[in-house]
């Protein structure tokens, strides 16, 4: 039966496909499909970092198909429209049915350009400080990196090997799709994605210490950037 998507663009429709993704990294079967991109084109926009989940999922698909492109053809998803709700667009009574100033009305009575306490001061120059620090922080950037991890030999477990990879975990890192490439004599190599925050994670520092140290090292040979793109 096929996945069905309601008012993507909406808060609701938002909330869903958040949700849905929680426990998800695509939107169908454990690879990005053609499902992944219906969805990602009825978005009209990168869902906000409210919908972590959501926003997660977006920046991963966007990472893929500026690297390779996607062609896995997916299970299927319904889109039932991607329309924001009337219920759901701010209501907005108090401004438009406000009744209109009367132009007799005495300007006296209203100060618009009166000086300002030393308490509207501080609190103006506190929401600045505020906007100014929120601005800072939204302004790290994301690279979509693609690796491959090589094994011992043709006797090294690759499901293992896999395991190994995913199980290295910090904060600013997400693994995503990966397949395994033929290399030669029965030997194949794990080509796996991941998505950094580059502030929070060196991929230098994370093959050196994490990926080509114990206990991965039981596994991996070595591990080589083939792509490295900013989101």
């Amino acid at each position: 039966m096929a996945v069905a998507f309601a008012n993507l663009n909406a808060a609701s429709g938002l909330q869903k496909l958040n949700d849905y993704l929680l426990t998800r990294s695509y939107i169908t079967g454990y690879q990005a499909s053609k499902d992944d991109i219906a969805v990602y084109a009825a978005l009209n926009t990168p869902p906000s970092s409210e919908y972590v989940n959501a926003a997660r999922w977006y920046n991963h698909i966007d990472a893929l198909l500026r690297l390779s492109g996607i062609s896995e053809e997916g299970n299927g998803i319904k889109i039932e429209s991607t329309a924001t709700l009337l219920e759901e667009i701010p209501a907005t009574p108090a401004v438009v049915d406000k009744a209109p100033v009367d132009e007799d009305d005495d300007d006296d009575d209203v100060d618009l350009f009166g000086e300002e306490t030393e308490e509207e001061k501080k609190a103006a120059e506190e929401r600045a400080a505020a906007v100014k620090a929120s601005s800072k922080k939204k302004e790290s950037g994301k690279s979509s990196v693609l690796l491959d991890v090589k094994p011992w030999d043709d006797e090294t477990d690759m499901k293992k090997l896999e395991e190994a990879v995913r199980s290295v975990q910090m904060e600013g890192l997400l693994w995503g799709a990966s397949k395994l490439v033929p290399v030669g004599y029965g030997i194949k190599k794990l080509q796996i994605m991941m998505t950094i925050v580059d502030d929070l994670v060196s991929v230098d520092s994370l093959i050196e210490e994490s990926l080509c140290a114990e206990p991965a090292n039981e596994y991996i040979q070595s591990c080589d950037i083939v792509a490295f793109n900013k989101i």
